[in-house]
């Protein structure tokens, strides 16, 4: 099996994590914009803890398998579904409304900077990648 980009865990792991933050910031942008809504009930994406059980669980069953000298076969990584829960945790006002403008702020910050992070290593290891091919040549 040859080795292919879509097989890198790592790449593979990065693009979950970008998709589950860049789901996280239109929801909590939507909860920014619903801050005045009666009734309305503030929403959240939570990622991290699925995705480190799956890394965690594809560590401890990791077994690379040759085919033939040299041929390496990578586990497949993150492939679960995000989902997008009510919160509940929040005090609610007298119009029903539960948007906390401050914690909707700061995860809209954090978030950006995760992504921006996510990236740079996401191009990082790429050009690490083009590197290597084209020491090859």
């Amino acid at each position: 099996m040859p080795l292919s980009i879509s097989n890198d865990l790592a790449l593979r792991s990065i693009s979950f994590a970008l998709d589950g933050l860049s789901l996280r910031q239109q929801v909590t942008a939507n909860n920014i914009a619903n801050v005045d809504t009666p009734n309305f009930k503030a929403q959240q994406v939570s990622f991290e803890e699925q995705l480190q059980q799956t890394l965690n669980r594809d560590e401890a069953n990791l077994r690379l398998k040759t085919t033939a000298p040299g041929h390496l076969q990578y586990k497949s990584s993150p492939d679960s579904d995000l989902v997008v829960v009510k919160r509940h945790d929040n005090t609610l006002r007298n119009d029903g409304n539960n948007v906390d403008i401050d914690l909707e702020m700061t995860t809209l910050a954090e978030t950006t900077v995760r992504f921006q992070a996510l990236t740079q290593l996401a191009g990082t290891k790429l050009a690490l990648l083009k590197d290597i091919v084209r020491e090859g040549r």
